[in-house]
Formats: structure tokens, C-alpha cells, sequence
């Protein structure tokens, strides 16, 4: 993998390699697809060209003329993540820096109302799986990729054992969503195992609800901008925090180790805070 002092080697082999690595560290499914693809792209940068410090930086100022900050550092972690477990360490290029947005911008808030109107837009089209799959993940918070966790036998439960970023929690399912989704399982003859699958039989997975859910914007008059499986795990913890006030809680929840990640997901519009300000009635002539 490291075949000089100079450059390391990119190539189905490495990458096997890497990608056994990955889940030795039991680091997660999509985890482990999100580094394979960035390091695939890497290499059709490099074009031929060895992977060096320089090339890496190169790399990185393609990237950030052309990603979200968010979605630059993503890609260079797994670069970063290459270098090391290559032997070469000091390819490793430093992420962008990132100042945390005290409110979220409008454009991206999904909104109670806007989620209620891609429910029943779901409903009235037919896509009944779509319509629970929605409702379950924004009653949960649960991420998208913990989908499969929900099962006949966690309904007939009450609550879901997720493994996730080699955390285990418990995920409550409210009794309202229970028994939508026992309906919906009598209607498909459902009786064990993953609730909302392909007609193969498989769990839906982020691909096939990121293209149904993009599906209902204009049903729903909901701008597409806002539409992604993880705005729903959002408006739940927008709605907890809300209601509790409880940001360690939430954190458990939502199975995040760093409660400076659970406040991201509690950030407010800065819609929200310029009406708090104004009720505030400190301006007097």
C-alpha cells in the first residue's frame, strides 16, 4: 500500500483492503460506501497520478469549489482515513473549517405543515408504504438508515432494538404509529421481519426513499429543497426540544454521542427568532 516515503497506491487491492479495515472497525454500511466512493472519485482525479500531499491538497481545492463545507470534510475523511491505515500519515490534508449557523436557513427548514401536506400527499397518490415510512421515521427521529430496525416484532413490541455506529439503543414506537402500521401489515400479509421492503423483498434503503419522497413535492407544493429523509429526524427533534427542554435526553435519543450534534438539530429559523425579538417590545420611541 505504501510504496515509497512519496506516494501511496489507490487500486481495487488497497481499496478490499481498506474496505475490510472499515468494517473491522465496525464502522457502518453506509459509512463504509460514502469513504469507497470518495476514494473512488480520488483516484479518477489523480488520473494516473500518484497520491501525494500535493495532489491531496489539489484535490481539496477542487472539492471546495465545488461541495457544501459539510460535504468537502466528509470526502476528506476518507482520504484522510486512506492515508493513515496506508502508512502515510503525512498525506493528510486539514478539514475546512466549519462556523456553526446559529439558525437554520428557511430554504431547508421542513416545516409541521410541510410534512403534514407530503403525508396526505403520499396518502392521496396511492403510496400508502410511503405515507408510514414518512410518519415513522419523523415519530422516531429515527435515521433513515435504521429504517430496517423497525419490524412486525418491534411493533407488536411497542419499541425497536437499533444498532447503529456500533451504538445499541431503544426506540420507542408510538401507539398511534402502531397501530397504522399493523393495519398496513394485515393488508400485506406481513408478519415477521423488515415492514417496508422493495417488491424483492429488501428494506427500502435512502435511494428509494430520497426518489419517493422527491416524487411528492409538487403534490404536496412543498419545495424540493427541503425534502430528504433526514429534515424528518429534524423536525422530530425540533418538536422534542420544544416540548422538553431536554437536550441530554434528545441526545439519547437520537443516539448521538456529542450533545454539540443534538443542538444543530434544535437550531431554529431565523424567522423564529426575529418574531421572539420583536415580542421582546424593547424598542420604546
Amino acid at each position: 500500500m505504501n510504496d515509497s516515503n512519496n506516494h501511496c497506491t489507490i487500486n481495487l487491492q488497497t481499496l478490499s483492503q481498506y474496505q475490510q479495515h472499515l468494517y473491522e472497525q465496525e464502522k457502518s454500511h453506509p459509512t463504509i460506501q460514502s469513504y469507497l466512493r470518495s476514494l473512488k472519485a480520488f483516484a479518477v482525479f489523480l488520473d494516473g497520478r500518484s497520491y501525494t500531499k500535493e495532489t491531496a491538497i489539489r484535490w481539496k481545492e477542487t472539492l471546495t469549489s465545488r461541495y457544501a463545507p459539510n460535504t468537502v470534510n466528509a470526502m476528506l475523511a476518507a482520504i484522510n482515513g486512506f492515508a493513515e491505515f496506508s502508512g502515510c500519515p503525512q498525506f493528510k490534508v486539514k478539514p475546512l473549517k466549519i462556523q456553526r449557523e446559529l439558525f437554520i436557513r428557511p430554504e431547508r427548514e421542513l416545516t409541521r405543515s410541510e410534512y403534514g401536506r407530503l403525508v396526505n400527499a403520499a396518502d392521496r397518490s396511492g403510496n400508502r408504504r410511503l405515507s408510514l415510512v414518512l410518519q415513522t421515521i419523523c415519530a422516531t427521529g429515527i435515521r433513515v438508515s435504521e429504517l430496517r430496525f423497525i419490524t412486525a416484532e418491534a411493533v407488536e413490541k411497542g419499541y425497536a432494538q437499533v444498532d447503529c455506529k456500533g451504538k445499541r439503543r431503544t426506540v420507542f414506537l408510538p401507539e398511534k404509529l402502531r397501530r397504522l402500521i399493523g393495519i398496513y401489515m394485515k393488508k400485506q400479509k406481513k408478519t415477521a421481519g423488515a415492514v417496508f421492503i422493495t417488491r424483492s423483498g429488501r428494506p427500502l434503503d435512502r435511494s428509494n426513499i430520497w426518489r419517493d419522497m422527491k416524487a411528492l413535492c409538487e403534490r404536496a407544493g412543498v419545495e424540493p429543497g427541503k425534502v430528504f429523509p433526514h429534515n424528518l429526524r429534524h423536525l422530530f427533534a425540533r418538536t422534542y426540544y420544544m416540548l422538553e427542554k431536554d437536550l441530554s435526553r434528545l441526545a439519547d435519543i437520537l443516539g448521538h454521542t456529542n450533545v454539540s450534534t443534538t443542538r444543530i438539530y434544535t437550531a431554529e429559523s431565523g424567522t423564529v427568532h426575529a418574531r421572539q425579538m420583536e415580542r421582546m417590545g424593547l424598542v420604546i420611541t
